[in-house]
């Protein structure tokens, strides 16, 4: 699976993107976050404020109870606001 972080995301976990091997017990969004913070000290702070990190798999939005599968890219990311008012 690649994990794309960006903005503050990216600066908390000190990189861009990252392979990753999924546990088989990781079949949702939510399980994936979960399972992320437990990697290192870099997971768990990027997460951290996890109600406003947002997902996409597979370039669309996800829901917590969304399927992932080894073969995803998952992009992690504050919430996105803009646009002409």
């Amino acid at each position: 699976m690649k994990v794309l972080y960006f903005a503050w995301l990216k600066t908390r976990r000190g990189l861009a993107e990252e392979e990753l091997t999924l546990p088989a017990a990781v079949t949702n969004v939510a399980e994936l976050l979960a399972w992320l913070r437990t990697l290192s000290p870099g997971h768990a702070a990027a997460l951290a404020d996890r109600p406003v990190v947002r997902v996409a798999v597979n370039q669309e939005y996800a829901r917590a109870e969304d399927k992932v599968a080894p073969g995803d890219e998952v992009a992690l990311f504050p919430p996105v606001t803009g646009g002409v008012g």
